[in-house]
């Protein structure tokens, strides 16, 4: 197989379907979540395939193969992390509003990058349901921010100082949210808690920038995407075919 996961591919479910062995399937899954440590390729098929553990149907199976497949044909694909890259650190964040089938929840998915390394990347469904797309991706944004700042003290122990550090994104309404006070008067929906990227803006030690939607690397860890589309966002994210 050319990708993990066929384009347009929305598990849900299928209560209609036969079932298969769960303990098999559950040790596929905790196979291939083992393997997300360095391929995040697969990072987006195998957690969509991790939500039905409790009762997986032949559907769902059939999923986890197509990944197997796909390992199967790049076994030589992985990271790699130039010498001479720099040490800037930049973060990815991207949201597929109410994406999930089951309870229309949207999916999380960032990445951050030091210089061109991928260092850190998730694909998660959100815990709230997002009622617009500027929701969803605004508690994208602010799950992203969590991790850059713990990635900043992180380095701050080896001797590396960060402020501003660029967080891009797609959606121009949810720069918005963050960076102009008139506009939380109407988001009011949005749990207080993600109110604290606001407050990260404000004191500098974020920024965000937009980005145009074919440029954003985020976008692998969110949906299904096409051939073309998919082979672009790995090379983005320096994975390279090592036999090569």
């Amino acid at each position: 197989m050319k990708t993990p996961i066929a384009t347009g591919v929305k598990l849900d479910s299928d209560l209609s379907g036969k079932s298969v062995d769960i303990k098999t399937y559950r040790g596929m899954i905790g196979s291939l979540l083992y393997l997300t440590s360095s391929r995040p390729d697969i990072m987006f098929a195998t957690c969509l395939c991790a939500r039905y553990q409790a009762t997986p149907k032949e559907s769902h199976l059939s999923a986890v193969k197509r990944i197997f497949r796909y390992l199967r044909g790049t076994p030589y694909l992985g990271l790699w992390y130039p010498k001479l890259s720099s040490f800037d650190l930049t973060a990815y964040t991207d949201a597929d509003h109410a994406g999930c089938k089951l309870d229309r929840k949207s999916t999380s998915g960032c990445c951050q990058l030091l210089g061109n390394k991928l260092l850190s990347w998730t694909s998660k469904k959100q815990n709230c349901v997002s009622t617009s797309t500027a929701e969803a991706e605004y508690v994208a944004a602010a799950s992203c921010c969590s991790q850059v700042i713990w990635m900043q003290t992180q380095l701050r122990d080896y001797g590396l100082q960060y402020d501003r550090i660029p967080i891009l994104f797609d959606s121009k309404s949810s720069i918005a949210i963050s960076a102009n006070p008139v506009q939380h008067s109407k988001t009011k929906h949005i749990d207080v808690r993600y109110h604290f990227l606001k407050d990260h803006v404000e004191k500098g030690t974020i920024e965000m920038y937009f980005v145009p939607t074919e440029l954003q690397l985020a976008d692998i860890f969110t949906k299904a995407l096409d051939e073309r589309r998919f082979n672009f966002l790995i090379s983005k994210l320096g994975m390279l075919n090592m036999s090569a």
